[in-house]
Order: C-alpha cells, then structure tokens, then sequence
C-alpha cells in the first residue's frame, strides 16, 4: 500500500529537506500511498462517517472532531493500512528520514483515523511527551496522513506549525495522499482553522504517533500543551490552568 520503492529511492532527499525544515524539522511527502488503496481509504472513511460515541468530548479547544483509534477493525483496507505502518520495513525508512531509531505504537493511543465534520477546528497546540501507557516511550513524531480528496483553500484546514520559541510560523496543506511528518516537542505548536467543507465531506486524517525508547526520562513529562489562538480570555485562562487540572485529575481517577 505505502509506496516503499520510490520513498526508499528518494529517502536522502527526503532526510535533507526534514531535517532543514523551518520554523522546525517536517516534511509533506505527496503520492505516499498507491493511488488506488487511496482512494479505497478515502471511500471506506467516507462510508463510515462520524459515530457519535468516537465524538471527541472537549468543548473548548477542539469542535467537531471523531477519532477512531481502533480504525483497523472496521474492514480489510484499514487492516492494510496499519499492517505497512507497524512494518519494520516503514520504521526503519521513517527512522533514516528523521534521524532517529523510531517506533511506532500498535495501539494507536490518541491517533488513528480522524473526521472532522462542519466547523471542526483545533486549537494550537504541543502534545503530550510520554505514551500514558509505556512510560519509557517519547513521542518523537507525529506522522499525518490527509485523504482530503478534491480539497480547496476555501475549505480550510490547513495544518498550522508555529515555534513557540521564536514565533515562526508555516502551514501544510491537507491534500489528498499526503504524509505530513514532524517533530513532536514542549514548542511545536500545531492545530488548523474552522472547516468549511461541504455537506458529505469530513477534513480526513490518519494520526500515527512515532516514538523512541528510552531508560530513563529525558525531560520532564507533560501532557497536552494549549494556547488559545481567538483571543478568547476565559480559554486563555483555561488553557493556563490545563495541565494542573490535568494532573489532578489523574491523581484522583487514573
């Protein structure tokens, strides 16, 4: 399904323009898939459609937004599909583009397939560094897969990067058959702009998260970073309190 040949061909080219990259190390790759297994995954996502009980329940920073984590088991091409991502052979040509010893996460925690709906949008922001599961895995990368077929600017959705560091800022756009791969750290704000897309349309992602191994921590561990990007001051206020709630919170149920 994933086009191993001509990426494997094209790895030093690929490494160069990753790791030069500004406002920090990403890469869109186009054509990443066969044509034809991008199409069936297109089709098959459209055919699923959102499901309420996959709803994202956070009313603040994100809207309209479903995930499906589990998407391999909703039929054979999903299955494909996350066969060639959990392959050795994927690991091994993502870890020489990014020049790191990457892994990726058979469960699919926080990723998998992503609709967003009408109006779905989400707010900048910097993930989460340990796998709440797998203490000793870091979230190096994150890989996007857009099958947004016959997508217009006017659609929105654009995936937005900014440095938190510097204020640098770039956008990818969320074309069909493009992989979308970045670094995942404390600075690398990402999010996109209210959608516009038309009735029957939903902004379609693949979410697989790339991770390293190691012994001891090498920073401290936080979970999801949010900054308000409307100027709204209550979810600037909320997005100052998040990470101690957050902790709370997992003291108290987790």
């Amino acid at each position: 399904m994933i086009n191993f040949d001509r990426l494997e061909k094209e790895k030093d080219q690929l490494r160069e323009k990753f790791l030069n990259a500004k406002p920090f190390p990403h890469i869109a790759i186009d054509d990443f898939l066969e044509e034809e297994k991008a199409l069936q995954l297109y089709e098959e996502a459209r055919k699923l459609g959102p499901i309420q009980e996959y709803k994202i329940k956070d009313p603040v920073f994100s809207k309209n937004r479903f995930q499906y984590p589990n998407y391999k088991e909703f039929g054979p091409i999903f299955q494909e599909l996350a066969d060639d991502v959990l392959s050795e052979r994927f690991a091994k040509l993502i870890s020489y583009i990014t020049d790191a010893n990457i892994f990726f996460d058979p469960g699919f925690h926080g990723g998998g397939l992503h609709l967003g709906v009408g109006n779905a949008h989400l707010e900048m922001h910097a993930d989460y560094n340990y796998h709440p599961k797998n203490k000793n895995w870091y979230r190096y990368l994150n890989l996007l897969l857009y099958l947004n077929k016959d997508w217009k600017p006017e659609y929105g959705g654009s995936l937005k990067l900014e440095d938190a560091r510097t204020g640098e800022k770039t956008e990818v756009e969320p074309l069909f058959n493009r992989l979308a791969i970045m670094h995942c750290r404390g600075y690398t704000l990402h999010g996109y702009d209210p959608t516009n897309f038309p009735e029957g349309m939903y902004r379609t992602s693949f979410a697989i998260y790339g991770y390293t191994l190691h012994d001891k921590p090498i920073e401290k561990p936080r979970t999801t970073v949010w900054r308000a990007s409307d100027g709204s001051p209550w979810k600037k206020a909320l997005a100052k309190i998040w990470l101690p709630v957050v902790a709370i919170k997992k003291k108290l149920f987790d």
